[in-house]
């Protein structure tokens, strides 16, 4: 894989990876019954983890019908589901702990990790919901953990009436939606013109919600 610029952090200049405690997160409600939690800086050493997915990840390019032609999908994947090796241990100890954290509200363990990768402004996500399985009908939590340069995650109500609210998220940070935000909420990565670096999100996800 071509090499891809990384702005590091300040903040962050240790090749020790490791994650720090979850005594500060945060909650925002959101309203509709969905809320968001956010850790800033919850992995430290997560530029040196960055390299390291980058450069040992199989990640794969897809594309995806859209009206009448195939198209590129704009970023790099890979999905390790429940019971598959995972590409670094503190992936692992990062979904133990938010699974520990989360027991009384979620009720079941999180159990797969999807990476995405996003080589620099061009490469997006739209917006959506996690809602192909349990998450269209049931309340449920999606975690991601930002490694690299940040970029904005954006979320706005399915039905409107105010204004989104928007995260830069990277080195380390953690945001967690939770409640009915999959179903009542919509997030999306937009594209930018601004000068970024590369960035790598990791979602855990209990079984069955995509």
């Amino acid at each position: 894989m071509a090499a891809v610029h990384l702005q590091g952090s300040l903040f962050d200049q240790t090749d020790e990876i490791r994650l720090g405690p979850m005594a500060d997160v945060r909650r925002t409600v959101l309203g509709d019954g969905a809320w968001l939690d956010v850790l800033p800086g919850w992995l430290t050493g997560a530029d040196a983890l960055f390299e390291t997915l980058a450069e040992t990840v199989p990640w794969r390019a897809e594309r995806r019908q859209m009206y009448e032609r195939e198209v590129d999908v704009p970023r790099l994947l890979a999905y390790y589901r429940e019971g598959d090796p995972l590409p670094h241990p503190v992936i692992a100890e990062a979904r133990d702990a938010l699974t520990a954290h989360y027991a009384t509200e979620l009720g079941e363990p999180f159990t797969t990790a999807g990476l995405c990768y996003y080589r620099d402004g061009h490469d997006s996500v739209a917006w959506h919901g996690d809602t192909i399985g349990r998450g269209s009908r049931e309340d449920t939590m999606v975690a991601i953990l930002s490694v690299g340069s940040p970029r904005d995650l954006v979320l706005r109500p399915r039905r409107g009436g105010r204004a989104p609210v928007r995260k830069a998220l990277g080195h380390g940070d953690l945001v967690v939606m939770g409640g009915s935000c999959q179903r009542t909420w919509e997030h999306a990565v937009p594209k930018t013109a601004r000068a970024v670096g590369a960035r790598i999100s990791i979602q855990f996800r209990p079984d069955g919600v995509n």
